[in-house]
């Protein structure tokens, strides 16, 4: 049917693909927490054309590339750990000025945070790229994904199972979202919790870069 076999089966390790932690539902989480809805949606956004971009790749056998040419494998793979450790060492700085700075008066230490943040930070283009440097689960997510592509239509089991992907993907966002949202007003009062959240970040981004680095094709 519309060029997928076995189509519960895949809905069924969809979901388990699509909750199962990692940097992307992260970074959106803390996005949306620290600026809000919005700003939220575009970071999902980047995840979303990242997701895009890595089943167009799938559908063109860059699976088999990566997992034959190690060098190159080799290559995505450090580049994207020091990518994520680079945004984590970023994590643990602004963790580092919160606990300083976490008696100071509310309005002017929000200030302080959002100013430098708005200008610097491109939540579309970090979510996209951290999408795209993980070669672990490229190689999982294509592998998963071929396994249920009709060979009768193999074009719209591709496009199926993107879209799926893309819905689940929305869904699940959209309530960390929202769920950041919730946060945020958390943190604007008790800066001692959005100092300690955002160090757990920063050492889950390293955990998530030295995962990386020890991948194997």
């Amino acid at each position: 049917m519309l060029g997928v076999t076995d189509l519960p089966t895949y809905l069924a390790g969809l979901v388990l693909i699509v909750l199962l932690p990692g940097p992307n539902s992260l970074y959106v989480l803390s996005v949306a927490a620290r600026r809000g809805v919005r700003t939220g949606y575009k970071a999902a956004a980047g995840v979303w054309t990242g997701d895009a971009v890595l089943m167009t790749l799938s559908a063109l056998g860059a699976a088999s590339l990566l997992q034959t040419t190690p060098l190159l494998f080799a290559i995505v793979k450090y580049a994207g750990a020091g990518y994520l450790t680079w945004l984590a060492i970023g994590m643990l700085r602004a963790a580092v000025s919160l606990w300083r700075e976490r008696h100071r008066r509310t309005a002017e230490l929000a200030e302080a945070a959002e100013a430098p943040a708005a200008g610097a930070e491109h939540p579309y283009r970090r979510a996209l790229v951290i999408s795209l440097i993980n070669p672990k689960a490229i190689l999982f997510l294509i592998s998963f994904f071929v396994q249920f592509v009709s060979e009768s239509n193999p074009v719209v089991g591709f496009v199926t199972l993107g879209v799926l992907l893309q819905l689940a993907s929305g869904l699940y966002l959209s309530v960390l979202i929202f769920g950041g949202s919730r946060l945020a007003a958390m943190f604007r009062r008790r800066k001692t919790l959005s100092a300690g959240a955002t160090t757990a970040a920063g050492v889950l981004f390293l955990g998530f870069a030295a995962k990386l680095s020890l991948a194997s094709a």
